[in-house]
């Protein structure tokens, strides 16, 4: 049976664990005082990997967080993916080079689409597209910003242009505990054909269920979720249930 990555996100903003409300910075809930602390907590619990967003660098519009990535990276023994801000290859090179396992292009990706491109190619599995969805569309600048392109048309194009892997998010639906809109998530998988990641909106055990279920026949291979988890609504065992 094709296992199911379930990841917990660590949201970094002014050196706090914090988590938005679909993407609002004026809607935060801080966590944590210590986001090595949290990841060393989640890596002990058996997470396969950790999903780390840095806020500030999102709407710096390059990586802020690098120090506080780096000593996270250095406390846990699992895969980190980064993303937040990330607009050049100096700043991809920058976060490979601390200890993250894969970079997240987002907002470059949508208005560079050739950099893109070139990213892809030159970096493989070490990069990922971050594909934040909006009404719609892909967002950009800190999910502040939407662009008018539909995310399906969007995801199909980088997909053909060597897209490794498609982070998917669905902003209305983070943070919130309303469960995962399954409907845009099988588009998507209906779309392309490379991996997936589903993020936003992770509710329960049945979410995970579901999506364990849809995983056998399509590609996705893992699902981030945050505020569950951070609330307890998941029980911080999961990752030991066969």
């Amino acid at each position: 049976m094709k296992p199911l990555e379930v990841i917990p996100a660590i949201d970094l903003r002014g050196g706090y664990a914090v988590r938005l409300l679909q993407g609002d910075y004026e809607r935060e809930t801080r966590y944590h005082d210590d986001p090595v602390a949290v990841a060393q907590h989640w890596a002990q619990r058996g997470a396969p990997r950790l999903h780390i967003v840095d806020l500030d660098g999102a709407q710096a519009g390059e990586p802020v967080q690098v120090d506080l990535i780096e000593r996270i990276a250095r406390s846990v023994d699992i895969p980190i993916q980064v993303g937040g801000g990330v607009r050049s290859e100096r700043h991809i090179q920058q976060l490979l080079a601390v200890g993250a396992e894969r970079v997240a292009l987002g907002t470059v990706a949508v208005q560079q689409p050739d950099f893109a491109e070139r990213m892809f190619r030159a970096y493989g599995a070490r990069v990922a597209l971050a594909l934040d969805v909006k009404s719609g569309a892909a967002a950009t600048h800190g999910w502040q910003s939407v662009s008018e392109t539909p995310y399906l048309e969007f995801a199909q194009q980088m997909a053909q242009r060597g897209a490794p892997r498609i982070i998917f998010t669905q902003i209305e639906r983070d943070g919130t505990l309303q469960g995962v809109a399954f409907e845009p998530l099988m588009a998507l998988l209906r779309t392309v054909s490379v991996p997936v990641i589903a993020s936003g909106g992770v509710r329960d055990e049945s979410d995970l269920k579901t999506l364990h279920a849809l995983a056998q026949s399509t590609t996705l291979e893992g699902v981030i979720v945050g505020k569950a988890l951070y609330e307890g609504v998941l029980s911080e065992t999961l990752w030991q249930t066969p």
